[in-house]
């Protein structure tokens, strides 16, 4: 019997902007509750929560004070069971982000552990002298700007943060670290949650001899960064090789309860798929990660088709979980918006490849409305990346903003109060009311999207062989013992004619057609074709010539 998170469709929300229940202008589990129908109707499989603990919300949760209570910005511990239950009842599983390499300064471990070094917590965070002159001992910076570095003159020591200066690192070289951390998965396992989305997987550890990072390698015509951190290759302040024997004690504790699962997020641009890969391999580690590999802004037959060979030509039994948007980047439609007539087919054609490809897949709440990424003013961010390193980058708020839940101006239904992101103009737009009323619209091509993929084995966790053509198009067989799909894809807004030679029928397309042995594809168009008993053979020897831009 397949397993439910292989192949599963997992739909992430991020409760401050999903729905208010008590006018506070913030999302809440009482009205995540209240729109568990409207995921279901969705026919995903599982819920993502993002961080919902308790927090004095510097990184909006990801600095945690508790990990085993939720911020009453959110509600209670009673709520949350109330949530379970629901969306069991619901056939839906539930997964929660858990923010294991760092807490907040204001938990009660790292609170002790400042405070002297010979406390009983002394060696639970990362803690180093000075140099001769005063300075950190290295060179790390921070992910979110800055040295990684903070002074401590309880201590006479420098703490390592790879995120705020709120946001200290663990030190997991301690088993006792990771003996809490452990405790902290097992009290959630115990109440009933079905896994975990493990935020910055590959953080956990730190290099002990604390050594310089490289430079990055960087083309000369980009002399320099937005932010110093992408100057630098991480050879030594995470993606350390001790990660992989903490993960096979997690993935021992989940295998105690039956029919969890595990995703991890790779933040590394350097090796990302090669820890996916070493990371799900095995069958005693993650379930499932993912990488930013296909979170950028490479809209190319040649990106998506390198990403997942290279990922499945060096991991046979690895396991990835695909997403082209979520709560750390600009929204698809708008990243990709260049290779499209409209932000409408490309949101399409979008989904019609997330459903294709060999993995598990993520889908991030307001996708399936289309939403572009929301215009946010400088004086309405919430994000400290984003005010730090204005207006070059804007932040994370765009993405993050609330859904519209009925139409009419903002906003929208989400909330009586003030909402703390706002709705612009363009996403009210949008809303789910206007979008279920609409056959045509991209909330219900989404549900006939992943009811296609339900519906075809195939899809869901067969093989893949992917096709080397020319530019624009994208193409690749699924296949498995019972059926066997060819998926074609033009990545631009030209029309495009593909040589597609033995009989197969047309399942699911949009701007295609074809005549014997020619497939039309129009501008963002793509073909499903079901082959028969011969295989098909794919041939496009052509290329797009660039329009030219006026």
């Amino acid at each position: 019997m397949r397993e439910w998170w292989r192949g599963g469709v997992i739909y992430q929300v991020y409760p401050r902007s999903f729905q208010d229940s008590n006018g506070d202008g913030i999302g809440d589990l009482p009205g995540l509750l209240n729109r568990l129908d409207y995921i279901a109707s969705l026919g995903v499989d599982c819920v993502w929560l993002s961080p919902i603990t308790q927090s004095p919300q510097a990184d909006m949760g990801y600095d945690v004070s508790d990990y085993k209570e939720v911020d009453r910005l959110f509600g209670t511990l009673e709520n949350f069971d109330a949530l379970i239950e629901r969306a069991h009842a619901l056939g839906l599983k539930v997964i929660m982000d858990q923010v294991l390499s760092h807490t907040s300064d204001k938990h009660p471990w790292f609170r002790e552990s400042r405070l002297s070094r010979t406390n009983s917590r002394a060696d639970w965070y990362v803690w180093a002298d000075p140099k001769r002159d005063g300075t950190p001992p290295n060179n790390w910076p921070s992910v979110f700007g800055g040295r990684a570095w903070e002074w401590n003159p309880s201590r006479g020591q420098y703490y390592f943060h790879n995120f705020l200066i709120e946001q200290p690192d663990l030190n997991f070289h301690n088993p006792k670290v990771q003996d809490a951390v452990l405790d902290v998965l097992r009290f959630w396992l115990e109440r009933g949650v079905d896994g975990f989305r493990l935020d910055t997987v590959n953080y956990y550890f730190h290099d002990r001899q604390l050594r310089n990072n490289p430079p990055a390698r960087r083309p000369k015509h980009l002399p320099y960064a937005v932010n110093p951190y992408d100057m630098q290759e991480h050879k030594f302040g995470k993606s350390q090789p001790e990660n992989v024997d903490f993960l096979k004690r997690v993935r021992k504790l989940l295998d105690e309860f039956p029919g969890t699962t595990t995703v991890g997020e790779v933040g590394d641009s350097h090796v990302g798929l090669k820890l996916m890969g070493e990371y799900t391999s095995g069958g005693d580690k993650l379930h499932m990660a993912y990488t930013f590999d296909m979170l950028g802004n490479e809209f190319t037959a040649e990106h998506f088709r390198g990403k997942m060979k290279a990922f499945f030509d060096a991991n046979k039994d690895g396991w990835p979980c695909w997403s082209f948007s979520n709560h750390d980047v600009d929204r698809h439609v708008t990243r990709w918006a260049k290779h499209a007539l409209d932000q409408k087919a490309l949101a399409r054609q979008a989904v019609a490849m997330l459903i294709a490809l060999k993995g598990s897949i993520c889908i991030y709440q307001g996708e399936e409305l289309g939403l572009p990424q929301a215009d946010i003013l400088f004086e309405e961010l919430t994000d400290p990346p984003g005010i730090r390193f204005w207006p070059e980058y804007k932040g994370r708020d765009g993405e993050r903003t609330p859904i519209p839940w009925d139409a009419g101006d903002a906003p929208n239904g989400f909330t009586t109060g003030k909402p703390w992101l706002p709705i612009k103009p363009a996403h009210s737009a949008l809303s789910v009311a206007a979008e279920d009323a609409d056959p045509d619209s991209t909330l219900n091509f989404y549900r006939k999207a992943l009811g296609f993929r339900r519906a075809h084995p195939a899809l869901v966790d067969g093989d893949i062989e992917v096709f080397k053509l020319n530019e624009p198009v994208l193409a690749f067989r699924r296949y498995d013992g019972s059926e066997s799909l060819v998926c074609l894809y033009n990545l631009s807004p030209e029309m495009v004619k593909v040589t597609v030679a033995g009989d197969a029928e047309m399942l699911f397309s949009e701007a295609a057609g074809r005549v014997k042995d020619k497939l039309t594809l129009g501008p963002n168009g793509y073909a499903f074709l079901a082959e028969g008993e011969t295989r098909l053979t794919v041939q496009f020897k052509g290329r797009l010539k660039q329009r030219s831009s006026k």
